[in-house]
């Protein structure tokens, strides 16, 4: 599918430094299937790189006059949407089935992660909670990883809902955080 790309200039937030994070996300959950985004930015975004590399899409830099960059994200042709795992996930074809689930896909943020965090102190360690949420959580990522949880996610086939799963650390290392 060759669809025009959508662009996206935040060098103005930038310049009155701001940060563009948010409206980066959202303008890649408006795109179309198929659809890539051209990105105009004030420096080279490289933590961006792996962000998009996640959510299914290659990138392409290039230095613009006055030293700006404009970057090309394009979505790979993938039969499965992308899997994000946490750096300290540990085998997870190999965790225990779910023994807690929930649907939050009827909640406005910041309530699912608030009752994702709240379910995980409940838990003991090495079990398993799987969330169905209305949109990816990335707010809840670093937070899982600061509380020592490894976690799994996905978007479903659809790209509708975001499954995830989490494996509660120990009550050690969540001690220790």
């Amino acid at each position: 599918m060759n669809q025009q790309s959508h662009e996206l200039d935040v060098r103005p937030i930038l310049r009155s430094g701001g940060e563009p994070f948010q409206a980066i996300m959202k303008a890649v959950a408006d795109l179309k299937p198929g659809q890539g985004l051209r990105l105009l930015a004030t420096f080279r975004p490289e933590p961006l790189f792996r962000v998009m590399e996640g959510r299914g899409f290659t990138s392409v830099a290039r230095e613009i006059d006055g030293g700006d960059w404009e970057v090309l994200f394009t979505p790979r042709v993938a039969a499965e949407p992308p899997v994000d795992v946490s750096t300290n996930a540990e085998m997870p074809q190999l965790w225990p089935d779910p023994d807690t689930s929930l649907d939050l896909t009827d909640l406005d943020p910041p309530e699912p992660m608030v009752r994702i965090l709240a379910a995980t102190e409940q838990m003991e360690p090495g079990r398993v909670l799987f969330a169905l949420l209305s949109r990816e959580p990335l707010f809840l990522f670093p937070e899982l990883t600061r509380r020592h949880h490894q976690w799994v996610g996905s978007f479903d086939d659809t790209g509708e809902a975001y499954r995830i799963l989490i494996r509660i650390g120990t009550r050690t290392e969540n001690n220790n955080g």
